[in-house]
């Protein structure tokens, strides 16, 4: 496994496949039937991954902000909830 710096995260690498492979470590860990060493080289792994995971939403949040621009050149910050409406434009 290569190492990544912190919060770099390979081209084309998504969200949802992290967050997938952070279940099935987590999975694993819970089980509780691991030798020491496996266990410490899953939460390494899982670290990593919540790491580069972390840097993908950074990003996404920076984004989010961009396109929110007002035409003044100040940033209009709305809360992301994707179970209410869409932030009302001005």
């Amino acid at each position: 496994m290569s190492t990544v710096e912190s919060g770099s995260v390979p081209p084309g690498e998504r969200f949802d496949e992290i967050l997938g492979r952070l279940r099935g470590l987590v999975d694993k860990l819970e089980s509780g039937n691991l030798p020491l060493e496996d266990g410490l080289r899953f939460f390494e792994e899982g670290m990593d991954l919540c790491r580069r995971g972390a840097g993908i939403l950074d990003r996404a949040e920076k984004r989010v902000e961009v396109l929110l621009s007002s035409p003044g050149g100040g940033v209009r910050v709305a809360p992301l909830d994707a179970a209410g409406p869409h932030p009302e434009t001005e």
